[in-house]
């Protein structure tokens, strides 16, 4: 990782953060002081006009006095207090009591005037304290216009920034270093540890995903000192020139605030954030309850008559999650940042998005919950649905998987499975298993009784037939040159063949068995009549391996 290159980037991102936190100088600046409480405000809040010289505010007018109103009063004040500055005197700054208000006078000669209407009404500032105040900060910008003229103290603010400056190198180059050092060390630790993280026999992590997660962890803390370092060294250069002194104190105080902020917000959402976790913690163990009270009788220890051991395991993860809804709910008001705006649109426009791109989400869930508690399907068995047969291996909420006898894997979404007849081979009337059934077609002048007896005995030749519930034959239909023959058998659930490989070995036992007895399997087709009736004669009604009733 090439922390050291990404060092000028970061300082020149820190540089523009800084300049952008802190006030722009400008003569004149035009602002609305909001009341804290609108309805608590006595005094409706007026248009401020503060009196800026040397970059530093003297004080705020609010009123209008002799005609003038506070923004004309702003910029006359502002070149008299500048005149009176270039002027280089004394500089003693006094304040004197008048009917008007109070005077703010500089070696004895008139800056500005301040009315009882100057004074923030809405913060509870008394007149005296605005003059007061005036008056210490023009006493500081007299401090530093001078300071400004003087080259020995500029040489010195110049000598420290640049002192500032070299110490901020080191301690960025310190701190490359150690980031360097750090990515090695855990480099070294991911190498040795990553095999050791396991679960179930299974490595948890690998060394790359490690590593760069180690890097990344790196790179972040890096980059939040490098910021914090380059904004405490800007605060300070600019502290030390008379210029640019507001500037390095508004960035200080504006960090005070913030971190002051963050500890006051913090403290008063400590209740709220205590009843949340009240909440969630007993949603926490009521859904443990609940898991495993299902879990129970997933497992067959309870029996219940209003719930099937198979549906347990989905309805315990559904009452969970109306139970996490209903916590959610009830925690809500009490989240730190619930009630604000921002937070109420983020959630509209969340649902929104839900309502509007869920539909097809909704739809297929539907229909899994559909056939879980129907239960149409059950897992293990084996099923034809459209064009598709297989064994059911999952049966989701979105979608269900089967694998065909080819050892494919195909995943149906629950839409499709309900908008679909669906052939369960595995609902036996008798027994357990699935059904196995395949159709030929004999001609007419083969024994129906032979076929049916042929069938039988391919069937019972065949490994992983049950011989109970025992074969049965079926004619399906009489077409005008053949009869149909349905074989209908049930197969052995725990045999680990597939059903294709089943049907084959009994395709290829029936071939066996109809040779053996010299009946071809072949449908005939005529165009023409016969020389001779295509008919069984009696004496051959019961050829073998057909036997008479009673033989």
């Amino acid at each position: 990782m090439k922390v050291s290159c990404s060092a000028r980037t970061l300082a020149f991102v820190a540089l523009l953060a800084a300049l952008a936190l802190t006030p722009v100088p400008a003569a004149l600046a035009q602002t609305v002081v909001e009341p804290v409480n609108a309805d608590r405000a006595e005094v409706a809040p007026k248009k401020e006009f503060p009196v800026v010289v040397f970059n530093r505010t003297i004080a705020v007018f609010r009123a209008t006095f002799l005609g003038l109103a506070p923004e004309e009063r702003a910029l006359q004040t502002r070149r008299n207090v500048a005149e009176l500055i270039a002027r280089r005197g004394e500089g003693k700054v006094s304040v004197q009591h008048v009917a008007e208000g109070r005077i703010v006078s500089l070696d004895g000669v008139r800056a500005l005037i301040l009315v009882p209407e100057d004074a923030d009404q809405l913060r509870g500032e008394a007149l005296d304290a605005a003059a007061l105040n005036a008056a210490q900060a023009l006493e500081r910008v007299i401090a530093e216009t001078r300071e400004a003229r003087d080259p020995d103290a500029l040489l010195g603010a110049a000598s420290r920034a640049a002192l500032a400056s070299i110490v901020l190198l080191l301690l960025w180059r310190v701190a490359a270093i150690a980031s360097r050092w750090m990515v090695d060390r855990l480099a070294e630790f991911a190498r040795s540890q990553s095999e050791k993280l396991k679960v179930g026999g299974a490595t948890l992590f690998d060394r790359e995903h490690l590593l760069h997660l180690a890097q990344r962890v790196v790179s972040v803390s890096y980059a939040v000192l490098v910021l914090m370092m380059v904004y405490e060294w800007l605060g300070y250069c600019l502290v030390q020139f008379p210029y640019t002194r507001p500037w390095g104190e508004g960035l200080t105080r504006f960090l005070v605030e913030q971190v002051g902020r963050m500890a006051v917000a913090l403290a008063r959402a400590l209740p709220d954030i205590a009843v949340s976790i009240v909440i969630f913690f007993v949603a926490y163990k009521i859904t443990g309850l609940v898991k495993y009270f299902f879990a129970r009788i997933e497992s067959r220890r309870i029996a219940v008559s209003w719930l099937e051991p198979e549906t347990a395991k989905p309805t315990s993860r559904l009452v969970c999650g109306v139970l996490w809804v209903f916590a959610l709910a009830m925690a809500y008001p009490y989240l730190p940042g619930a009630q604000s705006e921002a937070f109420k649109a983020l959630s509209v426009l969340t649902g929104l998005m839900i309502s509007l791109g869920s539909s097809n989400i909704v739809a297929q869930a539907g229909s899994g919950l559909i056939l879980m508690y129907s239960r149409a399907l059950k897992v293990g068995e084996y099923v034809r649905i459209a064009d598709n047969e297989g064994t059911v291996i999952e049966l989701g909420v979105f979608a269900t998987r089967i694998r065909t006898g080819l050892g494919e894997e195909l995943s149906l979404p629950n839409a499709v499975v309900i908008g679909n007849v669906t052939r369960n081979y595995s609902r036996a009337l008798t027994g357990a298993g699935y059904i196995v059934d395949t159709t030929v077609t004999i001609g007419y002048d083969t024994p129906w009784r032979q076929v049916e007896a042929m069938l039988l005995q391919a069937a019972l030749k065949t490994p992983g037939i049950l011989e109970l519930p025992a074969p049965q034959v079926f004619q399906t239909g009489l077409s005008d040159f053949y009869p149909a023959y349905r074989l209908v058998c049930q197969a052995t659930p725990g045999e680990p063949r597939s059903r294709a490989d089943l049907l084959s070995a009994l395709h290829a036992n029936i071939q066996d068995v109809f040779n053996e007895h010299g009946v071809q399997i072949m449908s005939p087709h005529y165009f023409a009549d016969p020389a001779a009736a295509k008919v069984v004669a009696p004496e051959k009604w019961f050829t073998p391996p057909a036997t008479p009733p009673g033989g």
